[in-house]
């Protein structure tokens, strides 16, 4: 089936997705409650080692760790796209690094390039902060308030894990050949640049650039629409209703309104209910719904990070369930070798 829609490839306890009901459990807990409630390193502990109780996995060494890697990654960090940047400085870490030193190498290397982009140097990180904090600092050279960090955590744990994306397939067919952990992020990371999977936060913002003001939201999105454009972020391959992740990003930005955000977070949520009522109108009987990169947009710059290092954030969180689905592929043990259907030209048959 073209884009093997329906298919279903491997057996999972890492995430569910109901993409009718609105549903996204990780390792059997709704997002909602995981988000925003529970630190990061323990969402990193229940997926690393199947446990909130058990002990939260310590980020801080690996990224003083892979800090000290900076200067001998050559020209890397100076590649002009920061997922290129990811994949090149990844792809020279040791193949036998451990989960967390390379989840948190790959928050250093992509920290370190926003930097870079912007020509400053990269920002030391403090093993002893959360790992939420210490990337905007890294990030920022500053400490961030309490209430960034908490976004930035809620944000790292919503988008942790999402079922079988086109990333986490790639890391899995990988991890089934018996290859390195690296290598299989590295693969991952490739099929995250994709604008189709990992590039739409960025032109959000621009749509909302571009709309301006709340009263104009309608009127701007039947524009676009008659032009043939798309509504960016609305709208997801699985799911029929919002998407359950825009909901938990949404309630994070809330506690970032009162440092004057609130203008910026009343625009977008304009956009999203006058871009529902056009979408229903112009595609009936077609749900499209605010997917989690509407947010993660408004989310992401309001904790300042430039457009540019959007995708490298979230490869920085995701990493964690690419590391958790290699660790289960691995554990399987089977080739992933699907057949593909012959539609080419054969030889004329003998008179």
């Amino acid at each position: 089936m073209d884009g093997l829609e329906g298919v279903i490839v491997a057996e999972t306890t890492t995430s569910a997705v109901d993409g009718e009901a609105g549903e996204l459990l990780l390792r059997g807990w709704p997002v909602s409650e995981l988000a925003g409630v529970i630190p990061f390193e323990r969402v990193a502990s229940l997926f690393l080692h199947g446990s909130v109780d058990a002990p939260p996995v310590d980020l801080g060494p690996g990224r003083a760790a892979a800090f000290e890697r900076i200067d001998r990654l050559g020209g890397a960090l100076d590649l002009a796209d920061g997922m290129d940047a990811l994949r090149a400085s990844v792809a020279q870490l040791d193949s036998a690094t451990a989960a967390p030193e390379l989840a948190a190498a790959v928050a250093v290397f992509a920290a370190a390039w926003s930097r870079r982009s912007r020509g400053l140097a990269p920002v030391p990180p403090d093993p002893t902060s959360s790992h939420a904090a210490d990337y905007l600092r890294m990030v920022h050279d500053r400490a961030p308030s309490a209430d960034e960090a908490a976004a930035m955590d809620a944000y790292f744990a919503t988008v942790v894990d999402h079922g079988m994306n086109a990333s986490t397939f790639a890391a899995r067919v990988v991890a089934s050949t018996e290859s390195d952990r690296v290598s299989a992020i590295v693969a991952a990371i490739g099929a995250l640049k994709g604008r189709l999977h990992g590039g739409a936060p960025g032109p959000v913002l621009d749509m909302l650039d571009a709309v301006g003001e709340p009263e104009a939201a309608e009127a701007w999105i039947r524009a676009a629409l008659a032009r043939g454009e798309r509504v960016m972020g609305m709208g997801h391959r699985v799911y029929r209703v919002r998407d359950p992740r825009a909901a938990v990003l949404e309630r994070a930005l809330e506690g970032l309104a009162d440092r004057g955000d609130d203008a910026r977070l009343a625009l977008a949520r304009a956009v999203e209910r006058a871009a529902e009522r056009v979408l229903a109108a112009d595609k009936p009987g077609r749900a499209i719904r605010a997917n989690v990169e509407f947010y993660t947009a408004t989310l992401l710059e309001a904790l300042g990070l430039p457009r540019g290092s959007f995708t490298p954030t979230f490869a920085s969180a995701r990493v964690i369930g690419w590391c958790a689905h290699y660790d289960e592929q691995r554990a399987s043990g089977r080739l992933i070798r699907p057949r593909s259907r012959y539609v080419g030209p054969r030889p004329a048959s003998a008179a």
